[in-house]
């Protein structure tokens, strides 16, 4: 189905894997779910937002919030595309790609999570590579950045694996305490070694490209 009003829902990233789609409002349930039963264990938190301290339904209302208001606020000036990754037809976790002036600046930023049941078997990894594919491949991208606690060493493992770089660090307080936040960053010439040819693009038509600033 197409999506002439609103093109960006027509993107799908293919993987061997998993599937990657905007989040509209079948993914925005299926995220509830799995958000519900839990994505980190509860005596840590790896995001910079603390969401899931929340008790529902105000943790239910404040992620249909956030997912509505990334398509509400989109432009080509400031945009955030939220994706949800299916796996043999199961949602396993969220993965999103934002800019700030993409068609000049040329960078994006990252971040991702997965349901507990899911973790562990390399699928964060595979959502990492799908996306930055199409950051790179189908937009043209330069540069991805993402960061992560450092105590997180998941997230850190597949960001090193995929050839990012250190870019620095940031003493920010988490809960009731202090954290640090280790930043990476990846160019688009260490990331055209490990170019895959196993990853699929569907729906970047002019009209989505358009969207992005890059018509």
């Amino acid at each position: 189905m197409t999506h002439p009003h609103w093109p960006l829902w027509d993107i799908r990233i293919r993987t061997p894997r998993l599937e990657l789609r905007p989040v509209r409002e079948a993914e925005m349930a299926d995220l509830s779910e799995l958000i519900d039963g839990g994505i980190h264990d509860p005596a840590t938190m790896p995001f910079l937002i603390p969401f899931t301290d929340a008790p529902n339904p105000q943790r239910a209302h404040d992620s249909y919030r956030f997912w509505m208001g990334c398509w509400a606020g989109w432009s080509v000036e400031s945009w955030r595309l939220v994706l949800a990754a299916y796996s043999d037809g199961r949602c396993v976790g969220s993965q999103d790609l934002q800019a700030t002036d993409f068609p000049t600046l040329r960078t994006v930023t990252t971040g991702s999570w997965l349901g507990l049941p899911h973790q562990g078997h390399g699928l964060g990894r595979e959502m990492r590579a799908a996306v930055l594919h199409l950051a790179f491949e189908g937009l043209g991208a330069q540069r991805a950045a993402t960061e992560a606690f450092e105590d997180n060493v998941a997230s850190l493992r597949v960001t090193e694996s995929l050839g990012y770089h250190r870019n620095g660090s940031e003493v920010v307080r988490r809960r009731d305490g202090r954290a640090t936040v280790r930043r990476y960053v990846l160019e688009r010439d260490d990331w055209e070694p490990r170019r895959r040819d196993d990853i699929a693009l569907d729906g970047l038509g002019p009209e989505c490209l358009d969207m992005f600033g890059l018509s």
